[in-house]
């Protein structure tokens, strides 16, 4: 496994036309049914408003002897289809894949290669949901239960709508920082660049990271006796072996301060490499990269660094 930093949410890799990975964070059915409630009920309001404005037009006109009551019936219907197929095909032509639903959740539709959607996009997306999905003009029962169920199993979270369109709904906020991070030991640093971290799993990372934080939440000798178990777990499994007399934490601390920095490299370059893509893909792929909240410094004990004065670790 490389040294990379798991999503803290589950992701989909993206390849783009100019063949660049990109790793989002899908939207699952809850956020997905929640952003349809708002747009639902906008899309109610909508309705009611230029239905109750086309009655008092039919109301005068029909009086007038201009209209009857079979075109006034025609005017209904079509600003049914207005209103649910116009809607969304409107805000996520103009928003560039998102309606005002979708933009409360923080969510957007993009191409299955990572691009904006196009009008096209969006209208077969519509079109589809207003034939086979919601509300269901064919068979609503199955349409209602077959939506649902593509969606729920759907690896990439994908309707069908977004089969037929080649579209995916992701998360475009920020996701949550990486939290506290160490910083790198000075006497370490060159050492540190020299590692080979490649068999270091993100489990191992995280256990390290959590004991750095809360070490001295932890009495003797079981603070020893982790410290011993995680420093010859990292050992085992990356080389080349720290310099002699480095104390236990500020091996663990240099690890993991080099794995963090390396990794961020990486995600600096994916968001250079993306911004050709899509400029506004930038905030959905790249999380936030907080600063080490404190530095070590020399301690009499082997695995007693100083308490982190950053914002505490979360409870696992």
């Amino acid at each position: 496994m490389n040294d990379t930093s798991a999503p803290t949410t589950p992701g989909e890799r993206l390849v783009s036309g100019e063949a660049v990975e990109l790793e989002v964070r899908v939207a699952r059915a809850g956020s997905r049914v929640l952003a349809l409630m708002l747009d639902i009920v906008l899309q109610f309001v909508l309705m009611l408003a230029l239905l109750i404005a086309t009655g008092l037009i039919g109301y005068l006109t029909v009086r007038a002897n201009i209209f009857d009551g079979g075109l006034l019936e025609a005017f209904i219907v079509i600003i049914l289809v207005v209103v649910v197929v116009g809607y969304p095909v409107f805000w996520e032509t103009l928003l560039r894949g998102r309606t005002p639903g979708k933009l409360a959740m923080g969510l957007r539709v993009v191409r299955d290669d990572g691009g904006p959607v196009r009008f096209r996009h969006a209208l077969a997306r519509a079109l589809v949901g207003l034939a086979i999905e919601w509300p269901g003009l064919l068979f609503p029962v199955v349409s209602w239960l077959g939506g649902l169920g593509v969606l729920m199993l759907n690896p990439s979270g994908k309707r069908i709508g977004d089969l037929v369109a080649g579209t995916i709904v992701i998360h475009e906020r920020t996701p949550a920082g990486w939290g506290w991070v160490p910083t790198m030991p000075p006497p370490l640093a060159r050492w540190a660049v020299l590692l080979d971290l490649t068999g270091l799993d993100d489990s191992l990372a995280l256990a390290v990271r959590h004991f750095l934080a809360r070490n001295q939440q932890i009495s003797e000798p079981a603070r020893t006796a982790l410290g011993q178990a995680l420093a010859r777990e990292v050992a085992a499994c990356t080389t080349p072996p720290p310099p002699p007399g480095v104390p236990g934490w500020a091996y663990l601390a240099a690890v993991l301060a080099e794995r963090h920095r390396r990794a961020s490299q990486r995600l600096i370059r994916a968001r250079a490499a993306s911004a050709s893509v899509w400029p506004g893909l930038h905030a959905a792929i790249t999380p936030r990269i907080l600063p080490p909240a404190w530095q070590p410094k020399l301690t009499t004990s082997a695995w007693a660094p100083p308490q982190p004065t950053g914002p505490p670790m979360p409870r696992p």
